[in-house]
């Protein structure tokens, strides 16, 4: 198959992703599920009926005209949810023009509250179909760069544009405390927080007196009108404020300022979290955090370590597992199971790549599990879906089955087969012509 012949199967392809579900049922027969949010199901019956799941049994009937899958030896699992990456928002980070995670930094602002993803969001990103063949089926797509990003969205994995996969337009407000967002706030982490609380309270008094801002009556405020919305949204509790910071110290002095400003509060990375487990838990804030991070890539994250996932979910802190930008989003069962290896119990494993990403993001009445009247999301994996020697066998995105070709399983099945290609593509001289 020539290259531009394979583009072709895949393009055409494309629109069958993009169809509404079709009115059918499809049942998942004999498998192991792991439903997410309860206890494992062994011989059991999943029946989807127009893009949701309709029962969830043991050994249960499969409905008459229903398409029977056979599962017998596979485990089900909800599909996987990518947090706190640019999915769909970079495809080479080295060429701007594939770039849209966030505006050129020479010249933007530090507070962009009101930069949306969804503005840029591409749904035929290169990089979704090798996701979904790794058991990711949704994405929290998350801005990236300044003070405060902009606004993340919730994004299922199948479809052409964005009205056929928005979820959500404004998951959550993205703010970067770590040492990144610290130098565009001034260079320290004083002036850092005081941008930031100067511009929370401009956006509460911006909600409070919005008629009289209109008429030019109030003071000149820090921040753009846009960023000003966003910022009001967040302090109504509208979607959480997800804060990237890592020093233990540091993350204390989150917990003070979400208290002080009222806002729901959702840490990302955090490190050091380990060290103030207590703190976080008692404060009732869940914790995005890569397991796999476990040296220091720099001096606010000195105390990294393969157990903060361990310590922090028994100290009672809710934890939601990702894995490092939307490239190694096919590793993100990967991070998980590191996390096992280190302590972290399988349930509270698969919940924070299921579960806890629909609750912190306010989806769990769709998302997050497999069970009567949720989105049928999810992935039939011919194993342990945390053994790296597992692979999802099949893919379902609101109840329609997904392809698992990518671009790299179309090049593998072009060159697999080295006699058929032509001599000069194989890098050696061109045989002589008659």
């Amino acid at each position: 198959m020539t290259w531009s012949v394979a583009l072709a199967v895949t393009m055409a392809a494309a629109p069958a992703l993009a169809q509404p579900a079709a009115a059918s049922t499809t049942a998942l027969v004999g498998g192991t599920l792991m439903p997410g949010d309860g206890p494992t199901i062994e011989n059991a019956t999943v029946v989807i009926r127009d893009g949701r799941v309709l029962s969830v049994s043991a050994g249960g009937a499969v409905p008459a005209g229903a398409e029977e899958i056979d599962c017998r030896g596979a485990v089900i699992t909800p599909g996987f949810v990518g947090t706190q990456v640019p999915m769909g928002l970079v495809e080479i980070e080295l060429e701007p023009s594939t770039v849209d995670q966030a505006p050129e930094e020479e010249d933007a602002d530090p507070i962009r509250a009101s930069f949306s993803v969804v503005d840029g969001y591409n749904p035929m990103s290169t990089l979704i179909p090798i996701a979904r063949r790794w058991g990711v089926t949704s994405v929290v797509s998350t801005p990236m760069g300044g003070l405060v990003s902009g606004t993340s969205g919730w994004m299922d994995l199948r479809g052409q544009n964005l009205d056929q996969v928005l979820v959500e337009a404004r998951a959550g407000l993205h703010v970067d405390l770590g040492d990144a967002g610290v130098d565009a706030g001034g260079g320290a982490r004083s002036s850092a927080l005081g941008l930031l609380r100067e511009a929370f309270d401009d956006a509460r008094l911006y909600r409070q007196r919005r008629a009289q801002f209109d008429r030019r009556g109030l003071r000149e405020m820090s921040i753009s009108r846009l960023d000003l919305e966003r910022m009001g949204e967040a302090i109504a509790g509208d979607f959480p404020v997800v804060v990237r910071v890592s020093r233990a110290n540091d993350i204390l002095r989150v917990l003070a300022f979400a208290r002080e400003q009222g806002v729901r509060l959702v840490l990302a990375g955090a490190e050091e979290g380990w060290m103030v487990a207590a703190q976080i838990a008692a404060a009732d804030v869940p914790v995005i955090l890569q397991p796999m991070t476990n040296l220091p890539a720099q001096f606010s994250q000195l105390h990294a370590r393969y157990e903060n996932a361990t310590l922090l979910h028994a100290a009672g802190v809710r934890i939601v597992i990702t894995t490092d930008g939307a490239h190694g989003l096919r590793n993100l069962r990967q991070e998980a199971g590191n996390a096992i290896a280190s302590g972290l119990p399988v349930d509270a494993a698969l919940r924070a790549l299921t579960v806890e990403p629909a609750r912190v993001f306010r989806v769990e009445d769709r998302y997050g599990a497999v069970a009567p009247g949720r989105v049928a999301n999810l992935v039939v994996w011919t194993g342990d879906p945390f053994e790296v020697t597992t692979w999802a066998r099949q893919v379902f995105i609101r109840g329609e089955r997904v392809p698992l070709t990518t671009r790299q399983s179309l090049l593998f099945e072009r060159y697999r087969d080295l006699e058929s290609v032509p001599r000069g593509i194989r890098g050696l001289p061109r045989a002589p012509s008659d």
